[in-house]
């Protein structure tokens, strides 16, 4: 039991150590604080990929009471500890992106033009959902 909790307090040093550095990265002013624009990035650089509203949620639970535009490490490190160690906004597995490739790729030739790319990310169901003009 005591061998657990010795790796568990491990595993959250290494997190700490891994948001520590990626916060300063941003904290331009060494008085840790980010820029409420950065945390996106900041999120993204520790391996999550949260959806746009995940991220709006996220920036909400670390935000003050009164925004201010900016992140506070001591409130970011608690919460971005625990998305680590609860494995959330994991990335797609490859060979599922690789299968959806695939289907996109419909003559096996290992890539996709630009004009398929735009198409297949600006249609649905053969209707355009471009912007006109």
């Amino acid at each position: 039991m005591a061998d657990e909790k010795d790796r568990e307090e491990i595993i959250v040093a290494e997190f700490h150590k891994k948001i520590k550095e990626a916060f300063e990265v941003f904290d331009h002013e060494s008085n840790n604080t980010v820029d409420v624009r950065e945390i996106g990035t900041i999120i993204r650089s520790l391996g999550c990929c949260p959806t746009e509203g995940e991220l709006h949620d996220l920036i909400a639970e670390v935000e003050e009471e009164e925004p201010t535009g900016y992140i506070r490490f001591e409130k970011f490190l608690p919460v971005m500890t625990e998305i680590l160690l609860e494995r959330k906004y994991r990335p797609i597995p490859e060979d599922v992106l690789l299968r959806a490739f695939e289907v996109l790729d419909s003559a096996k030739r290992g890539f996709l033009t630009k004009e398929e790319l735009i198409k297949y990310m600006t249609e649905e169901d053969g209707v355009s959902l471009r912007c006109p003009g």
